[in-house]
Order: structure tokens, then C-alpha cells, then sequence
């Protein structure tokens, strides 16, 4: 029996990235940091990290988030925008967001 091929999700500044339905950002009290909850899977996103996730709500486009980002740090658009992509593309493959 041949496995099913997976699909890989491509993230491009039209994408409307979102956090699956199993995936939930949560601020921890007790360790004052915010964390990515999944299935098996705790991970504690640094500032910037966490800055890309909570904009991940599936109404931003990726060029959205990419320039409020910008605004926020007082950073070019130019340089940030491969490393937000990255971020997201790097998170789409491991299904921790969805566009």
C-alpha cells in the first residue's frame, strides 16, 4: 500500500497564515512566557517569534504582517520580509501554521 503524498503549504506575501484548530498560543503565568501548545509539543517562541504568531489569525495577509511588523520594530519591509517568510514556511512544513 503506497503512502499518501503530503502536500506542502507554500507561503507567499498572499497567504493568510492561521494556527491550526489543534495549535494554541497561550501566555504561561508561571513561567511569564508565551507558548505554542500542539499535540505532544510545547515550544516557547521568543519575542519576535511570538510578535509573527499573533498576527497568524487568518485574516492578515503574510505582506500585511510583514509591514505592521516593520512598524512595530522601525525595520525595512525589504529586510525583514525574507525572514518572516522564512519563519512561516519554516512553521507551515512542520503543520504548526496553516494558509
Amino acid at each position: 500500500m503506497a503512502a499518501a503524498k503530503r502536500h506542502r503549504t507554500m507561503i507567499t506575501n498572499e497567504s493568510r497564515p492561521d494556527l491550526p484548530a489543534f495549535v494554541r498560543l497561550q501566555f504561561e503565568p508561571v513561567r511569564g512566557a508565551w507558548a505554542l501548545l500542539s499535540p505532544e509539543k510545547v515550544m516557547w517562541p521568543d519575542d519576535v517569534s511570538h510578535d509573527i504568531l499573533k498576527r497568524c489569525n487568518g485574516k492578515m495577509t503574510v505582506a500585511e504582517i510583514i509591514s505592521s511588523l516593520a512598524v512595530e520594530y522601525d525595520a525595512p519591509e525589504a529586510i525583514i520580509g525574507d525572514d518572516v517568510c522564512g519563519f512561516l514556511q519554516t512553521w507551515a512544513d512542520r503543520r504548526l501554521v496553516i494558509a
